[in-house]
């Protein structure tokens, strides 16, 4: 198998397109770095800050990040405050134009005032991301879908990372959070036809039992049972970003970022370090999964609220 990793490289464009060739399109682009046994995606939120959803689904994508911090402007500031507030390894990459005493001071407090630092130059971070590898997780295989589309004569395919366990052709596995209950009529894995794949892979899989318009991002592909839906989920260990400056409560209209799942719902509670929310549609989930609350109203700061682990 090959050594597959996912990057996250926010902050800056024109970083990503350093990385690797340019792969799928869309509110994200992915960039492709295949050499000797490495598989390397790059992931650059495209329609950041326009949108706030591709910013965390990148995050969500990422084994690691790198933070360019090639500028201090009020995007980069969001994107600061919502890396921070995720536990992805990251690495700060500092522009020509940003001095250390800057970064230090808009850094200072944080996680990722301690987060190694390194200057951007392409060829550099090219070493470092190919040396950069995915955690190991084992269990019941899950792979969240981030793309999918139609292939004539093939049907339904999929995109995603293996994130736990290994993927393996002609299993059925649940699309969750819906019923249906799908076959792996095919897997590749950039391009190259496989029997298998593991954590950390990124593979395009041929799905039988299911139409490429049913598929969406979120979804995620799973044993039966290994996997909860529901629109509520409680959350603990309950978190607020040090820099919203909204009022979000009992009773707010947020958005429940839950991997890939991005969907409006209502704070039912909230209590300290819980709280309860109702999605205005069943979402998939395992305990311990991290869920981050979004505030799309904030009239200034960072649109990233809070985050929670969810409770069993």
């Amino acid at each position: 198998m090959t050594r597959g990793v996912t990057v996250a490289v926010v902050g800056a464009p024109d970083v990503a397109k350093e990385l690797g060739k340019k792969g799928t399109t869309s509110d994200l682009t992915l960039f492709n770095s295949v050499h000797d046994d490495a598989a390397i995606t790059v992931v650059e939120p495209t329609q950041f800050p326009e949108k706030f959803p591709p910013l965390l689904a990148a995050l969500a994508m990422g084994d690691h990040v790198l933070l360019v911090i090639a500028e201090l402007t009020r995007p980069v500031a969001e994107t600061i405050a919502t890396v921070e507030l995720t536990s992805v390894p990251t690495t700060v990459v500092i522009g020509p134009t940003v001095g250390a005493e800057e970064v230090a001071r808009v850094l200072k407090g944080g996680r990722l005032a301690t987060a190694p630092q390194v200057p951007l130059d392409p060829p550099k971070l090219r070493e470092l991301v190919d040396g950069l590898t995915a955690t190991p997780s084992e269990g019941p295989v899950r792979v969240p879908i981030d793309h999918a589309f139609p292939v004539k004569g093939v049907g339904a395919v999929a995109l995603g990372v293996v994130r736990r366990g290994v993927l393996r052709a002609h299993e059925k596995l649940r699309l969750y959070p819906t019923p249906k209950s799908v076959e792996i009529r095919s897997i590749q894995v950039h391009d190259v036809d496989r029997k298998d794949a593991a954590v950390g892979e990124r593979v395009g899989v041929a799905l039988k039992g299911v139409e490429a318009d049913e598929l969406s991002r979120g979804q995620t592909l799973a044993p039966e049972g290994s996997l909860s839906e529901s629109p509520t989920v409680a959350l603990e260990h309950f978190e607020k970003c040090r820099y919203y400056r909204g009022d979000a409560g009992p009773g707010a209209q947020l958005h429940l970022a839950l991997g890939l799942q991005s969907v409006p719902a209502v704070l039912d509670e909230l209590n300290g370090s819980t709280a309860r929310l109702t999605a205005d549609r069943p979402v998939g989930f395992a305990a311990g999964d991290t869920a981050y609350l979004v505030d799309l109203s904030v009239p200034a700061g960072p649109r990233i609220f809070a985050r929670g682990d969810v409770r069993a």
